[in-house]
């Protein structure tokens, strides 16, 4: 009790200082001439939020960044070592492969999903228990979605689950693609008699994937239907007025007035697919080929030891953001400038 104690006052006397600190300096700039004071005081109360971002972000960033260039005991330069090391080892290129299997087929499968119920849901008769019912697995956490799906995909030597199941009753299908009801569906690679190169995102990943897009489809649904509803009732009607069918009011009207709602879930949902860790860890714990670039960046840092590797996949998975913040304000600018006109 002593110690809660302790630390509660600690917080309070650091909030105290802080309130200290902020009222003193805008005491202060009150007595600056009149032209300087409003600039100053966006200054005072950016000041604490800029000393967060340098400690919290840019001074993290910074050492990663040289950590980067070490060896795994952070003693020796090598240089760009670690990188050639992620591209030149079969091992760690492919949960590169892998990461960006992710982000292209799940972004793209749950925009397309999400625009789809979002369209063909909506003014229909259980609209809201429907949508209500494909938001549901966005609530869950990812490592008990992925726990929930190893049910389905269990085999032996558990109890086989429901796809299992499901293959299994389907006459005549091969073996090789569940035909005799036992397969073990996330530790192989193969499926149908084709087994993808070492380097390449085995078949194991892409069912891992559907866990992904099926707890994100919901929230892209959500955001869409929201927006298709905020779409003018008379934009609408001159569009049919004119003639057009409700198809080509879909993807003629509602899809360009929507385009930046789209682009901003796109972008959300490539971040978690970039960041995916959860589903992987809590199914696979990256094994029999489905580690992603988070997921080797966990094991190589905190379980191997390897700082100088780690720290190249960090640095690796903050590059591989860059182009997707640029490419999405780009796309949002042109959206606005498209809806504006």
């Amino acid at each position: 009790m002593g110690d809660f104690i302790r630390a509660l006052l600690t917080i309070l006397v650091a909030f105290a200082a802080l309130g200290i600190l902020i009222g003193g300096l805008y005491w202060l700039t009150a007595r600056l001439p009149k032209k300087w004071q409003e600039g100053a005081r966006y200054w005072v109360f950016l000041f604490p939020a800029a000393i967060c971002v340098v400690v919290g972000l840019l001074i993290p960033a910074l050492r990663t960044i040289y950590l980067s260039l070490l060896d795994d005991s952070a003693n020796s330069w090598v240089g760009l070592d670690n990188y050639n090391t992620i591209f030149s080892n079969t091992g760690t290129r492919l949960t590169v492969f892998n990461s960006v299997t992710w982000v292209i087929l799940g972004t793209v499968v749950t925009v397309v999903i999400g625009l789809a119920v979002a369209r063909f849901a909506d003014n229909v008769r259980g609209e809201k228990a429907f949508k209500t019912a494909i938001f549901l697995p966005g609530a869950i956490s990812l490592v008990g979605a992925g726990v929930t799906w190893l049910f389905v995909y269990a085999g032996p030597p558990f109890e086989n689950g429901l796809l299992n199941a499901i293959t299994g009753s389907i006459p005549g299908l091969p073996d090789s693609m569940g035909g005799a009801g036992d397969r073990i569906w996330v530790l192989e690679r193969g499926f149908g008699g084709l087994t993808p190169p070492g380097s390449a995102p085995g078949f194991n990943t892409f069912l891992l994937i559907v866990i992904f897009i099926w707890t994100q489809a919901g929230f892209a649904t959500v955001i869409f239907s929201a927006a298709i509803k905020g779409v003018p009732d008379d934009l609408l009607e001159a569009a049919r007025v004119d003639g057009a069918t409700d198809r080509q009011v879909f993807y003629k009207v509602m899809l360009p007035y929507i385009q930046t709602t789209i682009i901003t879930v796109a972008t959300t949902i490539t971040f978690a697919g970039l960041k995916a860790f959860d589903i992987v860890a809590a199914t696979t714990g990256g094994r029999f080929g489905t580690s992603t670039i988070a997921n080797e960046f966990y094991v190589t840092t905190f379980v191997q030891g390897r700082s100088g590797l780690g720290a190249a996949l960090a640095v690796l998975l903050f590059i591989l953001v860059i182009p997707i913040i640029i490419m999405n304000r780009k796309a949002q600018k042109r959206a606005e400038e498209m809806v504006g006109a």
